[in-house]
């Protein structure tokens, strides 16, 4: 069905199904013409690839998505939304829903079994209060896709795409960097969506790393040693480490030398690379 981002249309079909939005489950759905059709063309790699969706609304970033890949494999929680799409989405014979909480779902099953030979990628536009969950359940359980590109509030946007050593970068942008190399691709204002939220939103990709970035034995250590710093993000590492990891404030200061740091360096002023030595360094303390 064309037309899924006129705001009458949207109305007409909800009316039709007498549904209303969701708040608990996030909803927001989008009616600027112009944002899916440039999620799916900047999503997809190819026509070729396979999509998992997370959430479809009624269907409009599906209807695009369908154009561009493919097959299209949308999971949805919200049972009432089913009937909606068997309407919205009928034009299309590559579209398959699966009702199911992501989060619940067996994503390794689900990829080899509905995209069999074929690459994958994830497009999503993600209800705020969820995007970190799903996002880390994509990248920690190394699922075999190419690229992540979503639609999340700007401000987290701006934490997950940080740079490390900037004022924006976390914990999170860590994990995130840890797994993929993020990036933003432009911004979609408020006004865009049915209601329309308080705030604005970006899309953004992150586009999956083929390899380990540290050792695989490292990390969880790695992660803790990142929790712990950003914890007192201020604060001197000796501190944080120290007190959460049981380590002494003496072995901290050694392992910043062995991993050329100065001995008053804080969490928000180092590299990933220089977090990746001081991991080394202070792993190898405690297995000396």
């Amino acid at each position: 069905m064309e037309g899924l981002s006129n705001i009458a249309t949207v109305k007409a079909v909800m009316a039709k199904h007498h549904m209303d939005f969701s708040k608990s489950l996030g909803q927001n759905f989008l009616v600027n013409p112009a944002v899916c059709p440039r999620i799916a063309k900047e999503g997809v790699p190819g026509p070729e690839y396979g999509v998992i969706e997370v959430g479809t609304g009624i269907g409009v970033l599906t209807n695009e998505l369908a154009k561009c890949a493919k097959k299209v494999v949308g999971v949805e929680i919200d049972s009432r939304l089913l009937p909606i799409l068997e309407e919205t989405l009928s034009d299309h014979d590559n579209i398959k829903i699966v009702h199911a909480d992501v989060m619940k779902t067996d994503l390794h099953a689900l990829i080899e079994e509905e995209f069999p030979g074929m690459p994958v990628c994830v497009c999503a536009n993600l209800p705020y209060y969820i995007t970190s969950p799903v996002l880390m359940k994509l990248l920690e359980e190394r699922l075999p896709i190419d690229c992540i590109t979503v639609m999340v509030q700007k401000e987290a946007a701006d934490r997950l795409c940080a740079l490390p050593g900037t004022r924006e970068c976390g914990a999170v942008s860590f994990a995130v960097r840890y797994y993929s190399e993020p990036e933003v691709l432009f911004p979609v204002s408020h006004g865009s969506f049915l209601p329309p939220p308080k705030v604005d939103s970006a899309v953004i990709r992150l586009n999956v790393r083929a390899q380990d970035t540290v050792r695989r034995e490292l990390e969880p250590f790695f992660f803790s040693l990142v929790r712990a710093a950003f914890s007192q993000r201020r604060k001197t590492l000796a501190n944080p480490v120290s007190g959460q990891l049981g380590f002494s404030k003496q072995q901290v200061r050694e392992a910043l030398e062995t991993a050329g740091l100065k001995p008053t360096a804080r969490a928000e002023e180092l590299s990933f690379e220089q977090f990746t030595a001081l991991a080394e360094a202070l792993w190898a303390l405690r297995h000396a």
